[in-house]
């Protein structure tokens, strides 16, 4: 059986994204743990994956293991016996010849990767095989205890070069695979744009509380940029929210700038709905800018030129690997020094639009099919057809 892990929920599209396109790429029956079976359910995962429920228990203080893990805890300084114990209904369901894949490629970019070495030694203590699937990695997390953790994956799929020379340069080489994210493969669905907009007018924006968190200058930026397509072109602005978890919910970000620009009948708001669909809605945009990772693959994948409002490696290393540079398609929300830094970056995009609509043309269909290469590992692992 392939499982898939580590997955927060299908309301975050890059979530869900992944999951469905995992399925395409492998065509064999799955499971999905996940901490949020009803988002799964709501979105449709359920039709692609067998959806399993893996939240954290909470132990009971008066029990044993509680009190191994706190003695456990004191003695090693790690939680990986509380996380055993929390996730023993998940562990329960692992067997020997089980494929087990962590999905959430962007995990180790960010602090806090202990939970994922201990999944990732629990699953194999099991007899089963790990697969940490279509990540990204900061070298600023390689520490000794996650390069040993990394280590230990019966195969790592890499999207992006950055990612794949910092675990080279970490001496992780041996299970490492470079390939393209998976939702590259993703299929798109006919959605409709609201009316009066389309392909020829439509400028699609996205943007997260990720970069808004970066200062006060990003959403500035972002507002420059629209006032600038509003008064310098006939272009309508569509947001398009690609997370609507309510911790990390885009809507937020996006709807200070609906009610900045409420009284212009040119700017408009998406409701909510699946990754596919919104792929087919980013695919009818002339013009592509995002800050969520999946909602820019969904641009490039369907040929949009896409300027990426980026915030850590996996925005430049993608960038990179389809261009070539990252300079003039990423801009970094950390790094704004004036309020007119996006749309400068913009302007450049809109005066190359035919250019890379045309590479991207040529590109994609290589491009994509390389996310083909990281199924055929899997199954090979598994001795899967």
């Amino acid at each position: 059986m392939i499982n898939l892990y580590y997955h927060g929920g299908s309301a975050n599209h890059g979530c869900e994204a992944i999951v469905r396109s995992t399925a395409k790429i492998l065509n064999a029956p799955m499971r999905l743990f996940t901490t949020s079976p009803e988002e799964d359910i709501r979105y449709g995962v359920d039709q692609v994956a067998e959806v399993v429920e893996d939240k954290e228990q909470r132990l009971n203080k008066k029990n044993f293991a509680f009190f191994h893990s706190a003695v456990s805890h004191k003695l090693t300084g790690t939680d990986y016996q509380y996380i055993k114990y929390a996730h023993k209904e998940f562990l329960k369901q692992i067997s020997s010849t089980d494929i087990c894949m962590s999905i959430g490629g962007d995990n180790y970019c960010y602090s806090g990767v202990d939970k994922l070495g201990y999944y990732n030694k629990m699953i194999q203590k099991k007899g089963a095989k790990t697969v940490l699937w279509g990540c990204s990695i900061e070298p600023s997390v390689l520490t000794k205890t996650v390069i040993e953790d990394l280590k230990r994956y019966n195969l790592i799929t890499v999207r992006e070069t950055l990612s794949y020379e910092g675990l080279k340069n970490a001496g992780i080489v041996d299970n490492v695979l470079l390939c393209s994210d998976p939702a590259f493969q993703l299929d798109r669905a006919d959605a409709d744009l609201p009316e009066g907009f389309d392909k020829s007018n439509t400028i699609g924006i996205n943007v997260s509380p990720l970069v808004t968190s970066c200062g006060k200058l990003v959403m500035e930026n972002y507002i420059e940029l629209i006032k600038y397509i509003l008064e310098q072109s006939a272009n309508k602005i569509l947001f398009i929210p690609h997370v609507v978890k309510p911790e990390t919910n885009d809507k937020e970000s996006l709807n200070i700038l609906m009610e900045q620009f409420r009284d212009d009948s040119r700017v408009a708001m998406i409701e909510d709905c699946n990754c596919m669909e919104l792929k087919g809605i980013i695919s009818k945009c002339k013009l592509f800018v995002g800050a969520r990772t999946h909602a820019t693959i969904a641009a490039y994948s369907t040929c949009v030129p896409t300027l990426v409002v980026g915030y850590s490696i996996k925005s430049r290393g993608i960038a990179r690997d389809i261009f070539g540079t990252e300079d003039n398609y990423v801009v970094s929300a950390q790094n704004f020094k004036d309020k007119n830094e996006l749309k400068n970056a913009f302007q450049w995009l809109e005066r190359h639009e035919k250019q890379i609509r045309e590479f991207l043309e040529k590109k994609m269909p290589e491009y994509c099919q390389k996310s083909m290469i990281a199924g055929e590992a899997v199954k090979k692992l598994g001795g899967i057809r």
